[in-house]
């Protein structure tokens, strides 16, 4: 397998963009908008020139490239801190019990209420992969190659951790949870809604949408039905949360209503499980299948390979090798694949 995962540099901007007319709408953090992924490009490269390792607002973007082509086919995002420059919304599923005395009987009403509970957290997102590189485990690769960059770089990461899966989109690109609530309010679709969202960020959010609670049996069957549900497309996605560790604690998207799942950063599996080591020989000579990272900020990439223990250090494959670029008595962290 000739692909590895690196930072994201100027002359990705085209293929990013390339990809993001292929993710059929709903992908906030990866739109089909040159201008803004320009913009997310800039701050991303601000984000690797910083050396300080001190937790701000920032966001890190990855992608993955086959080393035999130099073709990027995938990518996937960081965001040290969310909440810093914007208040980050969410709606959390509670239920409000009432008893009434001369009916005997308790009734018991599930409610959306507008929270910024989840500010402050660190978020991991962006996630696509080309639909021609499905196979061979390459998402699995970009997803957990950033829990590997955040055990690297974890004083510059908060202490809980969270993730946003796009809710259902129907076949014609509408949103049955907006049409059901928020659409009601901004009088535009849904289309329109997270193209100016992905464009000019959601402080219009702050400024519209009501802030008491909304009974959820007052909303249309669609929308009710698609509440903390992840698009088709998200739930190997939603698979692979959870077997890092993440949960889904009552938090759903104000957009789309796709569920938000959390976890606490250092119980993360990958990060809980990286190890440190110096490489001893590259060779041919077997080991367990792992991912192979090395290099800080900008010069971070990461790779499938064989790992295996040798003399004070460990053994790493050629091939694995060659994709880092890098050799004996190079420092790298490493974990066992999944």
């Amino acid at each position: 397998m000739t692909f590895r995962i690196r930072a994201a540099r100027d002359e990705d901007l085209q293929p990013l963009y390339e990809m993001a007319k292929l993710t059929g709408g709903g992908f906030t953090n990866l739109p089909a908008d040159r201008t803004a992924l320009a913009v997310k490009m800039a701050r991303s490269h601000e984000a690797y020139a910083r050396t300080d390792d001190t937790l701000t607002d920032e966001l890190f973007i990855l992608v993955l490239e086959n080393v035999a082509t130099g073709e990027v086919r995938g990518t996937c995002q960081i965001f040290t801190q969310v909440g810093q420059r914007y208040p980050f919304y969410s709606y959390r599923i509670g239920t409000l019990t009432q008893h009434s005395a001369e009916l005997g009987r308790t009734f018991r009403a599930d409610m959306l209420s507008l929270t910024t509970d989840l500010e402050g957290c660190s978020e991991v997102g962006g996630l696509f992969l080309h639909p021609g590189e499905r196979a061979g485990g390459l998402g699995m690769l970009l997803a957990r190659s950033r829990y590997l960059f955040i055990a690297k770089h974890r004083a510059r990461f908060a202490d809980r951790i969270l993730a946003e899966l796009r809710g259902i989109i129907d076949e014609a690109g509408g949103s049955p949870f907006w049409d059901g609530l928020a659409g009601r309010f901004f009088g535009m679709n849904f289309q329109d809604a997270d193209q100016f969202n992905a464009v000019r960020g959601h402080q219009f959010i702050a400024d519209l949408f009501p802030k008491h609670p909304i009974y959820i049996a007052m909303l249309s069957e669609h929308a009710r039905a698609a509440i903390g549900l992840p698009h088709p497309s998200g739930r190997a996605a939603m698979r692979m949360l959870e077997n890092e560790g993440f949960a889904f604690e009552n938090y759903i998207d104000i957009f789309d209503g796709g569920p938000t799942m959390t976890a606490k950063t250092d119980n993360v599996r990958t990060i809980r499980e990286a190890r440190m080591a110096t490489i001893a020989a590259v060779d041919d000579d077997g080991g367990e299948a792992a991912l192979v990272a090395t290099g800080r900020l900008a010069d971070f990439r990461c790779a499938y390979g064989t790992v295996r223990e040798c003399g004070d250090g460990i053994a790493i494959n050629p091939s694995c090798a060659a994709n880092l670029g890098i050799g004996e008595g190079i420092e790298v962290s490493h974990v066992g694949r999944l």
